[in-house]
């Protein structure tokens, strides 16, 4: 059947006839998932057919080298290889595509294996097939700075949760040193309320005693 479409409109056609392409595939050994090479050509080839686009590779370059891994220092093939894939429509127009990729083996498959990842690179690359997945980005997190300090409720509750006095000077040393880090009316506030507490906590024979304890939070001053 006559195509009329030119190559970059075929291509698009294919990336909506496609669409996303999840993570199937499982590497058992470091427990991850991926797409392999199998799922995606699988999943792209129909697509190819039907609007008339042939691909033909080329390798622009390709090294070989002898690496040892592991303990036991396993000896492994490993191949690097600069592969540019044309995409050609039926009306004769194209596009050419380059991809980089590299694989080990212990035997002969070395380069096989290097040729199917760049293959299945240059497909999702060129094709921008999406994983199907939640992105990462639609979660965020913000670092803690340094400067962060307990929520004024939570210095409330220890005031008043403290049971006796080295705990409330504990509480008050707290406040000292991350006094920067509130308002001057919360400090006002954690003063009144630490005085009332150390009053419940300190009976009038011991307050000579525990003068001095109480007095190095500096909270009261």
């Amino acid at each position: 059947m006559e195509n009329k479409l030119t190559i970059v409109e075929a291509l698009n056609e294919i990336m909506k006839t496609v669409g996303g392409i999840a993570k199937k595939d499982r590497n058992q050994s470091q427990g991850f998932n991926f797409r392999g090479i199998d799922s995606v050509v699988n999943a792209v080839s129909p697509a190819l057919q039907k609007f008339g686009v042939v691909i033909f590779p080329t390798v622009e370059d390709c090294s070989y080298e002898t690496v040892e891994i592991g303990r036991n220092r396993t000896a492994m093939g490993h191949v690097r290889v600069r592969v540019s894939y044309t995409f050609m429509g039926a009306n004769g127009d194209s596009i050419k595509t380059t991809v980089v990729a590299e694989a080990m083996d212990s035997g002969d498959k070395a380069t096989a294996k290097a040729m199917s990842v760049a293959f299945r690179t240059a497909l999702l690359q060129a094709l921008c097939l999406p994983t199907d997945e939640i992105d990462p980005d639609a979660t965020s997190y913000e670092r803690s700075s340094a400067t962060d300090v307990l929520a004024p409720s939570a210095i409330l509750i220890k005031i008043n949760q403290a049971t006796n006095i080295q705990d409330l000077a504990e509480v008050g040393d707290y406040i000292v040193k991350n006094r920067d880090g509130y308002s001057p009316e919360l400090v006002n506030q954690f003063r009144e309320k630490f005085k009332e507490q150390q009053t419940k906590l300190t009976p009038a024979k011991l307050e000579e005693d525990t003068n001095d304890t109480i007095e190095t939070s500096g909270v009261t001053e």
